[in-house]
């Protein structure tokens, strides 16, 4: 599946609140195709991989402590700063989320144990 580049400024992306995960990563591809020394994001696209998976990380980590401390609003934070680096982790590897949404349906209504076990068999 090949995604599909749409150049729509930012401010006219209007989406409902279970779109903003697609709408981000559609953001993410405009700026990996049309960097700007203004982007955070096309600057972690230049950086490379090393800088991403660096970037991912940290903001897991910081939603590690986050959630030991116990504060809601930093957890959401930090939640929001690790979906969004993921994000630029799946749109510099060029996998849509879809994909990501499709392995989770896959397991959903699987028991984690016995599907942590499938997986221990398939790699035997």
């Amino acid at each position: 599946m090949k995604d599909e580049v749409r150049h729509v400024p930012i401010k006219d992306i209007i989406m409902p609140h279970d779109d903003i995960l697609q709408a981000i990563y559609q953001v993410i591809l405009e700026r990996k195709a049309n960097p700007s020394d203004r982007s955070y994001t096309a600057s972690l696209m230049t950086k490379g991989i090393d800088k991403i998976l660096k970037k991912v990380g940290e903001e897991a980590a910081e939603l590690i402590i986050a959630g030991k401390g116990g504060d809601r609003q930093e957890i959401v934070y930090e939640a929001a700063d690790l979906f969004f680096h993921t994000l630029v982790l799946l749109g510099f590897a060029g996998i849509p989320p879809e994909e990501v949404y499709a392995e989770l349906r896959r397991r959903f209504g699987t028991s984690g144990i016995a599907e942590k076990e499938s997986r221990d068999k398939e790699n035997s």
